[in-house]
C-alpha cells in the first residue's frame, strides 16, 4: 500500500467533533454558534451549523448543533464529508447549556454520556413554566440536578455564568465561549477564540471581558461566585436594623439563623423596621419550643421562620405598585432589552385590580362597608371590569403607581392587613400548641402555610385549602400517624387546581361536606370573626 493510500485510510477513520448548544431566547446562542464556526474555519476545519428552535423561551430551548471536520482529512479523502443536521444520542462530544435545567434536559435526551461528553453548563436557574405554576414548592432540586449532570458526563464544567455575564456587562454566550476555550475540548488556542470575538465586531470589549472570566473559571475549576449588586431586601442596611440582625445572630441556632436573617430584611423592605421586629417577636416563642419539645433538627423553627417571612410580606396592591416602579427594575429591563444609546424604553403594564383587592387596600372599616354594600361593589365593578394598561415609563403612569406605593405607611390600617395578621396569629398559635403534643405534626402544620401564596384567585384557592387542612387537624391530632396523614392531605391539596383530590382525601377521613367546606381566614379553623361579612371576589 502506498503512503498516499495509508494516509487516505487514516483519514477515513477521522470523525467530526460534535457540539450541541442549548440556549434560550435572548442569550446569544446563535452568536455562540457563529463564534465556534469562525474559530473552527480559521483553524483548518470544515464547519456546519444548524438550529432547531424551541416552542417558547421556557417550554423548549433552541438547540444549535455543530459538526467540525478537519479540512486536511477531507482533502486526503478527496471528497467533502457528509455532516449530520441533528445531534444523535450517545454521539455528542461537547454539550453547552446556558442554564442548569437545560443541562438536565440534555442529559434526559441522552446527549450527555460518560464515555464521551464534556458538559459545560451554567449553574444559575431560570424557572420553567411547570415550576412557576405549581400550587406548592415546584422547583427542581438544583443540587440533585447538578449531581445528575456530574454522573452523566465524562467531564463537567459548571459555575454561575449568568452572574459573570452580569458582572462584566456582557451576555452569557461570551462566558460560555470562554468556558469552552478553557475546557480544552476544542483543539484551538485561547488567542484563536479571542480573534473570533474580535471578528464579530459587536460589543468586543465587554465580550472579551466575559470571555476571560469564563476562561479563567473553567481553567480553575471553581465557581468564582461574583459579587453582584442586588436590590430589595438583600440590600437593606440601616441603623434601625442593626440591633435586629445582631439579635438574630445571637438567638437563632442552626439552619434557622440564615432564614430568620433574610426574614428580617424582607419584612423591613416590605414595611419598616418595626414590622421586622414584629417578625422576630413572633418567632421567639419557637426558640423555646425547639429547646423543650424539639427533636434536635431545628426543623420547626426553620419552617416557621421561612413561612412567616413569606406570609408577612403578602402581595397587595401597594407592594405590586412599589415593585413595578423601583429603579433597579427599570435598569434590569433596560439590560434585558439591550437598549442601545439613544433608544427610548417603554414599559406597558396590564393591571386588572378586582373589587376585593381595592377594598382590602382601604382602611378596614371602609373596606368592610364596600364589600358589604351591593351598590358600592357594583359601581366599582363596572369601573374595573376591563382593567387598564399603564405605561410606567410615562409621567402619568409612573405617578399613578408612585402614589399607590406611597400608601405603605397606611397599610397597617387596611382591611387586608387586619385579615392577614389575624390569620397569622391563629396559625402560629395552632402550630405552637400542636408542638407541645406532637413535634412532627407541628412541623407539618407549619408547612401547610405554603398553600397560601400569590394573589387574586390563586391566593383564594390556596387560602381555602389551607383552612380546610387546619379544620381537619384536630380530627387527626390523636392518631399515631398524624404527621404522615397531614402530609398526605397537604400533598392532595397541591395535586390539582379543582381541589377534587383534597375532597377525596378528606372524605377518606370520614369528614362530611360540612366539615371540609372552603373556609375564610379568621379563627383557628379559618372562620371569620362575628360581624365580619363573608365576601367573594367580584
Amino acid at each position: 500500500m502506498t503512503a498516499g493510500a495509508i494516509h487516505a485510510a487514516g483519514a477515513s477513520r477521522v470523525r467530526p467533533i460534535t457540539v450541541a448548544i442549548l440556549a434560550m431566547g435572548g442569550e446569544g446562542g446563535g452568536v455562540l454558534a457563529d463564534w465556534i464556526v469562525d474559530v473552527a474555519e480559521h483553524g483548518g476545519y470544515l464547519a456546519q451549523a444548524t438550529s432547531v428552535p424551541g416552542v417558547a423561551q421556557r417550554t423548549g430551548a433552541t438547540i444549535y448543533y455543530l459538526e467540525l471536520f478537519p479540512r486536511s482529512a477531507a482533502q486526503a479523502r478527496r471528497r467533502d464529508p457528509v455532516l449530520a443536521l441533528m445531534p444523535v444520542p450517545g454521539d455528542v462530544d461537547i454539550v453547552i447549556a446556558s442554564e442548569l435545567m437545560e443541562a438536565g434536559r440534555a442529559v434526559q435526551r441522552g446527549l450527555v454520556t460518560p464515555d464521551r461528553t464534556t458538559l459545560i453548563a451554567s449553574t444559575h436557574r431560570v424557572y420553567a413554566i411547570t415550576e412557576k405554576i405549581a400550587l406548592g414548592e415546584g422547583r427542581v432540586d438544583s443540587a440533585a440536578l447538578l449531581e445528575g449532570c456530574r454522573m452523566a458526563a465524562r467531564r463537567l464544567i459548571a459555575f454561575d455564568m449568568a452572574g459573570l455575564a452580569e458582572a462584566t456587562g456582557s451576555i452569557i454566550s461570551a462566558v460560555l465561549f470562554g468556558a469552552l476555550a478553557g475546557s480544552g475540548a476544542l483543539p484551538f488556542q485561547r488567542t484563536a477564540f479571542e480573534a473570533a470575538v474580535r471578528r464579530g465586531g459587536v460589543g468586543i470589549k465587554a465580550s472579551l471581558a466575559a470571555f476571560a472570566a469564563g476562561y479563567e473559571a473553567a481553567k480553575g475549576g471553581t465557581d468564582p461566585a461574583p459579587s453582584i449588586p442586588g436590590s430589595g431586601a438583600a440590600e437593606i442596611r440601616s441603623a434601625a436594623l442593626a440591633p435586629l440582625l445582631a439579635e438574630v445572630e445571637q438567638s437563632f441556632p442552626g439552619p434557622a439563623l440564615g432564614i430568620a436573617r433574610e426574614g428580617v430584611l424582607r419584612a423591613a423592605d416590605y414595611q419598616d423596621a418595626a414590622y421586622a421586629r414584629l417578625y422576630l417577636q413572633r418567632l421567639k416563642p419557637f426558640i423555646v419550643i425547639e429547646q423543650n419539645h424539639g427533636d434536635g433538627t431545628g426543623r420547626l423553627l426553620a419552617e416557621v421562620a421561612r413561612h412567616l417571612a413569606l406570609a408577612m410580606t403578602y402581595e397587595d396592591t401597594i407592594r405590586v405598585a412599589e415593585l413595578k416602579i423601583r429603579p433597579e427594575r427599570f435598569m434590569r429591563v433596560r439590560e434585558e432589552a439591550r437598549l442601545a444609546s439613544g433608544q427610548i424604553l417603554e414599559i406597558a403594564e396590564f393591571m386588572h385590580p378586582r373589587v376585593q383587592e381595592i377594598a382590602e387596600t382601604l382602611p378596614a372599616p371602609l373596606g368592610r362597608w364596600m364589600l358589604g354594600s351591593r351598590r358600592a361593589r357594583a359601581l366599582l365593578g363596572r369601573l374595573t371590569r376591563k382593567g387598564r394598561t399603564i405605561r410606567t415609563t410615562s409621567i402619568s403612569g409612573f405617578l399613578l403607581l408612585y402614589f399607590v406605593a406611597k400608601m405603605k405607611p397606611l397599610r397597617p390600617r387596611s382591611l387586608r392587613y387586619t385579615i392577614e395578621q389575624d390569620a397569622l396569629d391563629r396559625w402560629l398559635k395552632v402550630v405552637a400548641e400542636t408542638a407541645q403534643r406532637d413535634y412532627a405534626l407541628a412541623v407539618e402544620a407549619a408547612e401547610c402555610r405554603a398553600l397560601v401564596k400569590g394573589y387574586g384567585e390563586t391566593h383564594e384557592r390556596g387560602r381555602e385549602r389551607f383552612d380546610a387542612l387546619m379544620a381537619a387537624l384536630p380530627r387527626i391530632a390523636d392518631r399515631q400517624d398524624a404527621a404522615p396523614r397531614l402530609a398526605e392531605l397537604r400533598k392532595a391539596a397541591l395535586a390539582d387546581e379543582t381541589g377534587e383530590a383534597l375532597k377525596k382525601a378528606l372524605a377518606a377521613l370520614g369528614a362530611d361536606d360540612g366539615d371540609h367546606r372552603a373556609l375564610a381566614p379568621g379563627d383557628a379553623a379559618g372562620r371569620l370573626s362575628p360581624g365580619e361579612p363573608q365576601h367573594r371576589a367580584a
